[in-house]
């Protein structure tokens, strides 16, 4: 088979290794600061991004937590049934969709998520304080394009636009009033299945 000439083995090598290295240094660095942050909350990772996933989308299937939490439909489901027994989740299935079950969280469940987000120290984070070099010299943080069109590419671009609003979402929800985050006044009710409705093929 001839070889396309835009691609070759030794740049390929290369740029997969250094995107591997470097994703890898930082989801240690994440990982270690996030399991930090949660801890005092009784939560590891997959709990708090399953609790966010449910409050960005307002009713998530267990494949959707899967795929937008990047884990295995196993570990979504395992750990969402240990919220729900805590209380912060419930499972219920949809009039218009009796074949999948779909997670919800409770009241008790976001006060708690929102209290997380009320306790987070930027200080804390690596990636945020390493990042401020650049905010300093550019005026603004990284956003990541080319990142997000490869992300794009590997996983499909409705997993880009549901990412994309969950953080116009965040943007909506909370207001910052001297360093603290707090909710921002309701404008109107929005429908539970507004963000999945708006995806390709939903």
């Amino acid at each position: 088979m001839e070889q396309d000439p835009n691609q070759s083995m030794k740049q390929s090598i290369m740029f997969s290794h250094k995107i591997a290295q470097l994703s890898k240094a930082l989801w240690k660095s994440i990982e270690k600061d996030w399991q930090a942050w949660i801890k005092p909350f009784d939560l590891n990772i997959n709990e708090h991004h399953i609790l966010w996933i449910a409050y960005h989308l307002e009713g998530a299937s267990i494949s959707d937590i899967a795929k937008f939490g990047v884990m295995h439909v196993s570990t979504a489901f395992n750990f969402s049934k240990k919220l729900e027994e805590r209380g912060l989740l419930t499972f219920s299935k949809r009039a218009n969709d009796k074949r999948n079950t779909y997670v919800y969280l409770t009241e008790k469940g976001e006060e708690l998520l929102k209290e997380t987000f009320e306790s987070y120290n930027p200080d804390t984070y690596s990636v945020y304080t390493g990042s401020l070099p650049i905010k300093q010299l550019y005026g603004k943080f990284p956003e990541f394009s080319e990142l997000i069109s490869i992300v794009k590419h590997v996983y499909g671009p409705d997993f880009i636009q549901i990412f994309e609003k969950s953080m116009s979402k965040f943007e909506e929800d909370f207001n910052e009033e001297d360093g603290r985050l707090v909710p921002a006044p309701k404008t109107r009710t929005r429908n539970n299945t507004d963000l999945l409705e708006e995806l390709p093929g939903k």
